[in-house]
């Protein structure tokens, strides 16, 4: 079968919840079963929180850019012991070094948590803050694990995404991780959730297209880099990412929500096809990204429409991710902001301000038409 086959294969499995997933879904019985159960009581529950990452970072006068992590453990952190080491601190440490800003970081994402928890993690959101201007979320992981429907996960996942994108927060997802990798898993059961978890990110990918938002493949980041490196890349459980793991996640990640305020290089607005970037049906897109990490996929514009014969216009990115910041140096810059302030941190405005606007590299007027 073809890619662009198997692309409409997996946008049919995301919308009626049949084709390979269901298959996938059916099989794991008997052996499968006992398998599953052993490498669950290996890894075992989390025995602590993900340290908290919440905070302001970088500095300067106006008004922080709201960043809120949303999803799972791997959205919170979960396996690492310093704050600084958490996909979040990241984040808002590379954004604020690239967007000149300073960023406040809210982590709402809780361990364990499935597509089915988004909702009421976007309620706590808008609770604290009304508006976010960007919305990371990171799931997918636990549906696998806890067999959901991936019809079911899609489509939450997609409705969540509509609802940030409705009251205008940007959303970039980091699709579901290659679980295959996971050593506690055995065969044949591994070679199941690895076909499992690809298809599942490819139809997330469409899914998020769909809804307005972007979407980064995490599949090999914490696929064949992790099998390679197990012991660096995978924390004590063996099941969740390092520092390093997880340092890998997060600028893979930066890049597209940089893109998406309006703050990545001009000089990046035509696709590198020599990167093998470009214009694709999204089915297409979305199986390209779930076989290379780091692969960006947002909806895109051919002669002024959005769809093409073959369903929605997507641009598939790989951008080269920027080095890992230094999270210590941006705390204390912004702890060194706040004192000057008198240790108040100003709220965000329900609009930016014309000065905020024109700082941006881009500018919001200046966004690609081929990449909304």
């Amino acid at each position: 079968m073809t890619k662009d086959g198997r692309g409409r294969q997996i946008a049919m499995a995301a919308a009626y919840g049949g084709g390979g997933l269901g298959i996938i879904a059916g099989a794991l019985t008997g052996l499968l079963v006992v398998e599953a159960k052993l490498a669950r009581r290996t890894v075992g529950e989390p025995t602590a929180e993900p340290p908290k990452a919440d905070g302001v970072y970088g500095r300067g006068r106006t008004k922080p850019i709201e960043l809120v992590l949303i999803g799972d453990s791997s959205a919170a952190g979960l396996g690492v012991d310093n704050p600084d080491e958490t996909p979040g601190a990241l984040l808002a440490a590379g954004l604020s070094s690239i967007a000149s800003r300073r960023v406040r970081l809210t982590v709402v994402a809780r361990s364990g948590a499935q597509s089915s928890d988004l909702d009421r993690q976007i309620d706590l959101t808008l609770e604290q803050f009304g508006r976010p201007d960007l919305a990371v979320v990171m799931v997918g992981t636990n549906d696998v694990t806890h067999r959901v429907r991936p019809s079911v996960s899609v489509r939450r996942l997609e409705q969540a995404v509509r609802r940030l994108r409705a009251i205008g927060c940007e959303v970039v997802v980091g699709t579901c991780p290659d679980l295959g990798t996971v050593e506690p898993i055995a065969q044949p059961l591994r070679y199941l959730v690895r076909r499992w978890s690809r298809q599942l990110a490819a139809a997330q990918t469409i899914a998020v297209v769909e809804a307005g938002g972007r979407s980064v493949s995490l599949g090999d980041i914490l696929g064949p880099e992790f099998s390679a490196r197990p012991a660096e890349l995978f924390g004590p459980d063996r099941f969740h990412p390092s520092a390093t793991g997880y340092a890998s996640a997060a600028m893979a990640i930066l890049p597209a929500g940089c893109a998406a305020l309006g703050y990545w290089p001009t000089d990046e607005a035509e696709p590198d096809y020599r990167r093998g970037e470009g214009v694709l049906p999204v089915a297409l897109a979305a199986v390209e990204a779930a076989e290379e990490a780091g692969t960006e996929v947002a909806g895109a514009e051919v002669a002024g429409r959005e769809r093409g014969p073959r369903g929605r216009w997507a641009l598939l990115r790989r951008r080269p991710g920027p080095p890992v910041p230094d999270v210590v140096e941006f705390r204390a810059q912004s702890e060194a902001q706040e004192i000057s302030n008198g240790g108040t941190v100003l709220p965000m405005p329900a609009t930016p301000s014309e000065d905020e606007s024109a700082a941006r590299p881009n500018g919001e007027a200046s966004r690609s038409a081929s990449a909304r």
